[in-house]
């Protein structure tokens, strides 16, 4: 008694994601005198040292697709009867937050959070099927709901919505200030110096686009004979992607990056941030791109609501090329100044420490 609240996280794993990256943007900003997060996870995670060098724990149970429904709903149901010192769950698992919230529902678990960060459900029929089925038992199961952005709640919360709370998924404002400095090395470090740079963050899987992107990108070449394209992430279809590449011999135009850690400094070195996805809850990546005065040319499928009316973003049809061609074309003609201060993003809603003391509150609430 008298330590600070202890907030169990729910997610699949605590790798790079969007998702994952706001929580550990939360977690290094939050008074961890005051509360302090933990994870059940179901993998491995690059940021779990992290997270038990700032005083969490990691918990692991296996994922559903190990051990089916049945089994995975027993190793939840065993988790939360052996710690019932958790009184607060955080769950970040979209329509799978249905499960684990029935689970902590019938296991005593007085504050139940489920937590919406997309638009969309990813995988094939039979997953969708089992996602909406474990969607349905979220308005019973959870207390409390958040979302990204109102989109994102209209997805998931669907008739409840108005009970929702939109928690900004706010940066380290002062890490993405645009440095010139920064940016020559960046693009010295990338053999990139001469170049106009393309450039795009996101794991390699359907709703990123990657194929759109690189066809796009094809065709951007035969208009800005400088262009270059740099890819920060990895997945599942990284290969697909790099074999596309090679067989529109775009080799040696293409940069895959991998996950990385410095995606502060790499924006630094873009001039164009391209971002085609098929849906988004309210991307992270976004709001860094505009963080460092980067212009972003977005699809049109995702929320309004992650334009900060800075004048840096512009949406472009998925079913059409030539407005993403147009749209770069005229950034490549014109130099723009990448002076953004950390208050204007502040104002926005946008500044990690206001989200961090919000969070505060809202868990002392609870």
């Amino acid at each position: 008694m008298g330590g600070p609240i202890r907030v169990l996280h729910v997610v699949v794993n605590m790798n790079r994601g969007g998702a994952e990256t706001l929580l550990m943007n939360l977690y290094r900003n939050i008074d961890r005198t005051k509360v302090q997060f933990d994870f059940l996870t179901c993998k491995e995670g690059v940021f779990d040292k992290e997270i038990k060098l700032l005083g969490g724990k990691v918990h692991r149970i296996p994922y559903v697709t190990e051990k089916g429904h049945f089994g995975f709903t027993k190793a939840l149901n065993s988790f939360f009867k052996g710690h019932p010192e958790y009184k607060i769950v955080h769950s970040h698992m979209d329509k799978m937050s249905g499960i684990i919230l029935e689970s902590a529902r019938r296991c005593g678990v007085p504050a139940r959070i489920a937590h919406s960060h997309n638009t969309h459900s990813e995988g094939g029929t039979a997953a969708k099927l089992y996602k909406w089925y474990a969607g349905r038992k979220i308005t019973a199961s959870a207390t409390h709901m958040l979302a990204c952005s109102n989109a994102a709640a209209d997805w998931l919360f669907e008739k409840k919505v108005d009970s929702a709370k939109i928690l900004k998924n706010g940066i380290d404002c002062s890490k993405f200030s645009y440095s010139p400095d920064i940016r020559k090395r960046v693009r010295e470090s990338l053999k990139l110096k001469n170049n106009f740079v393309i450039g795009h963050v996101g794991r390699f899987n359907e709703q990123k686009n990657h194929y759109f992107l690189i066809d796009l990108f094809y065709e951007i070449t035969k208009h800005v004979p400088a262009a270059k394209l740099v890819l920060a992430g990895d997945g599942p279809l990284r290969k697909e992607i790099e074999k596309k590449v090679c067989d529109l011999e775009l080799d040696h135009r293409v940069h895959f990056l991998g996950v990385r850690e410095d995606i502060h400094h790499l924006v630094q070195g873009m001039d164009v941030f391209l971002f085609p996805s098929l849906h988004e809850g309210l991307p992270v990546t976004l709001i860094e791109a505009q963080g460092s005065g980067l212009p972003c040319i977005i699809s049109d499928t995702i929320t309004e609501e992650v334009d900060m009316g800075i004048n840096l973003v512009d949406f472009c049809p998925l079913d059409e090329i030539h407005p993403w061609i147009e749209a770069v074309k005229a950034i490549s003609q014109t130099a723009s100044p990448r002076r953004i201060s950390s208050e204007t993003l502040a104002e926005k809603g946008y500044d990690i420490k206001a989200s961090a003391q919000w969070s505060e509150g809202f868990y002392s609430a609870i």
